[in-house]
């Protein structure tokens, strides 16, 4: 006898950072309008550069709304789990505008270190404090939700690194008020450049590992196999699949041979809630069977 069960157990859905999203996007243009003047009157390429940054931050946030908001459609016959995937989507899309920006602004930098031009360190300052005040306020928003939710983790990540970056481009503008050595502008937009490509890695490796229903980070197969084997009646586990569902959901299948289970109603129940409980598995289809069956392959 097969018995199969598909459960939902309480779900960890992502909260709505709409409100957040909003706030953030409305900044940070504004702050994208303002750095580019001043990076323009302050002949300041670390400004510029922090500019498109942000501009790339912007979009970001656009996407990653856009995917918080996709998430959160309904299923449909065409798509029978909704489009939950879409925020690692948006995830995706974030690393690679990264990667872009670190092009352009790594190739303005160069070109800039070995043509200085005069830079208003004044004028950089000012504006760079006032990136440090957006950007870390924009970061706090989306800092509650940046555990659970790589869409969310992305946004935080680039709002904290913008705020980051500012603080950089405050420095140059102190040592070059001090010592009035022009390099000191470009290197810092190097620098810049590097800070983006060290966080743009790490989101474009998990968001196309995500994209390929890998594992999600933090559960280990072997550990849930052991786990579901350990049930009272289970002899064996096999055809064993976890992956990512959404940014926050993740799904699990699985056959479990239990000859000895008294009653397989409360197998399944003591297994929905094992999953839950210690491995955050909220969508588990869980096949018991009495004996084991060599093809379980559908025709």
């Amino acid at each position: 006898m097969d018995t199969h069960s598909h459960a939902h157990v309480h779900s960890h859905a992502p909260a709505d950072f709409g409100r957040a999203f909003a706030i953030g996007i409305a900044l940070n243009l504004g702050f994208v309008a303002v750095e580019t003047v001043y990076g323009f009157v302050a002949n300041s390429m670390s400004l510029l550069a922090d500019a498109g940054h942000n501009l790339g931050d912007v979009l970001g946030l656009v996407v990653a709304w856009a995917g918080a908001i996709m998430a959160r459609r309904a299923a449909s016959p065409r798509f029978t789990y909704g489009l939950k995937k879409a925020p690692i989507l948006a995830a995706l899309a974030n690393s690679l505008f990264l990667l872009i920006a670190v092009g352009a602004i790594g190739a303005e930098a160069i070109r800039r270190l070995f043509h200085p031009s005069t830079t208003q360190g004044e004028t950089v300052i000012v504006v760079a404090v006032i990136g440090i005040v957006i950007n870390g306020a924009t970061a706090l928003m989306f800092a509650r939700g940046r555990e659970h939710d790589i869409n969310i983790r992305g946004a935080y990540l680039h709002m904290a690194s913008d705020a980051a970056v500012s603080a950089a481009v405050a420095f140059a503008g102190f040592v070059i008020l001090w010592t009035g050595q022009r390099w000191v502008d470009p290197i810092m937009s190097l620098a810049v450049a590097v800070v983006i490509l060290w966080g743009s890695v790490g989101l474009l490796k998990e968001s196309v590992w995500m994209s390929l229903a890998g594992v999600p980070a933090g559960i280990d197969v072997d550990q849930v196999e052991l786990a579901l084997a350990e049930l009272a009646g289970v002899d064996a586990v096999h055809d064993l699949h976890v992956w990512p569902l959404s940014t926050t959901e993740t799904a699990l299948t699985a056959h479990l041979v239990a000859p000895g289970a008294e009653s397989t109603d409360a197998l399944l129940r003591l297994a929905r809630r094992m999953l839950h409980d210690r491995f955050r598995i909220e969508h588990c289809t869980l096949q018991i069977e009495r004996e084991h069956l060599e093809d379980t392959r559908c025709a």
